[in-house]
């Protein structure tokens, strides 16, 4: 099979395309240029996507003697990722960019040219598990990426590797070691990739400007404090408030909801933050669609905990998902991924929650 690897410059990437090779299948490595000013990426164990990782997955490439190409997707990338991130932080949303990087750029502009130059499949050190077409968990559960996976269609994934979702990590730095990969012990990437200092608030204000607005406190009413702009909260938030007065049960307050029409950042109680209904928008499914309704694990974080739940069609072909136990700090922009055991079946972006559980 004549496969496309795409090296990140991280020690994952590097030891999945080895192991494509090692498959007997004809590789090419391929890195991505997602930046026209790519020395302005973080680099090192905050870095992902910069001129390091440009020449760690060239290394990489020539240590395994694959062939190996930059292409620059930087104007793609700028458009589908970081515009899409200011717009839904401005729409006081929170956005997943690692999910957006995978489904408009590493599964449909790569694996669209890929395709279009011959090649059968996309090699990615992504953690999760192809079994007969479907999705599944990774083994190691702590670096488990099938929630950021789950936005693909069947036809990509059919064109999808991933040859790490077996694997545990501490075994994979092993194996690059072994392999004499220079990055097997390259810290991981961490955050926002097109943020180099890792200040997201600060990074949307030199984009969207200051638009002060008030913070509110849901119980009373009262305006308890001001911020600069109301992207740069999101559902759950505790740190950063700058609350100028005490909560009257003198306990922490959290974001419950930003309105960025009114610039208002309302306030409240962690029990404010539980919610037992989510509703979404149309659902993508990652093979057959399930006949609805039906029960399901719902993972709405990257690294968030699957709840058990009851998952119908809403009235505007969305979904509607009740809660067995109540979740907290759910975000409008979040994405919501439906498992079943292990097994991934699809995901739909969150549109907004229902009732509030304690209520």
């Amino acid at each position: 099979m004549k496969v496309l690897a795409a090296l990140s410059g991280g020690v994952d990437s590097a030891v999945a395309a080895a192991r494509a090779v090692d498959a007997g299948h004809d590789v090419t490595a391929v890195h991505l240029a997602l930046s026209s000013t790519p020395a302005a990426l973080r680099s090192g164990a905050r870095g992902c996507c910069s001129l390091e990782d440009a020449r760690d997955a060239r290394r990489a490439a020539d240590v395994l003697g694959i062939p190996f190409y930059v292409w620059d997707v930087a104007e793609r990338f700028g458009r589908e990722v970081v515009d899409d991130f200011v717009a839904e932080y401005a729409a006081g949303r929170t956005p997943n960019p690692c999910i957006r990087c995978n489904e408009r750029i590493k599964f449909a502009a790569v694996l669209d040219r890929a395709v279009a130059l011959g090649f059968d499949a996309v090699c990615t050190g992504h953690y999760a598990r192809l079994v007969d077409g479907s999705l599944f968990r990774a083994v190691d559960a702590g670096k488990d990426q099938s929630y950021v996976l789950a936005v693909l269609a069947p036809w990509q994934l059919a064109r999808a590797v991933f040859p790490l979702g077996d694997t545990e990590k501490s075994q994979v730095r092993r194996e690059a070691q072994a392999r004499g990969l220079a990055v097997a012990d390259k810290p991981d990437s961490h955050d926002v990739c097109f943020i180099a200092d890792g200040d997201t608030a600060g990074w949307l204000r030199s984009h969207l400007g200051d638009q002060p607005g008030p913070i509110v406190d849901a119980a009373s009413g009262a305006v308890v404090g001001a911020h600069d702009g109301a992207y740069a909260f999101t559902v759950g938030q505790r740190r950063g408030l700058r609350i100028g007065t005490p909560a009257a049960d003198s306990r922490p307050r959290y974001v419950l909801d930003v309105s960025p029409v009114t610039r208002t950042v309302t306030v409240g109680s962690a029990a404010d933050l539980d919610v037992s209904t989510v509703l979404t928008g149309a659902p993508t499914w990652c093979g057959p669609a399930p006949s609805l309704p039906v029960r399901a694990l719902v993972q709405m974080r990257a690294h968030g905990e699957a709840v058990p739940s009851y998952v119908e069609l809403s009235e505007d072909a969305g979904l509607r998902l009740s809660l067995d136990v109540p979740a907290r700090g759910i975000a409008p922009g979040q994405t919501a991924a439906l498992y079943d055991g292990d097994r991934v079946l699809g995901s739909a972006t969150i549109e907004r929650t229902g009732e509030v559980a304690n209520s």
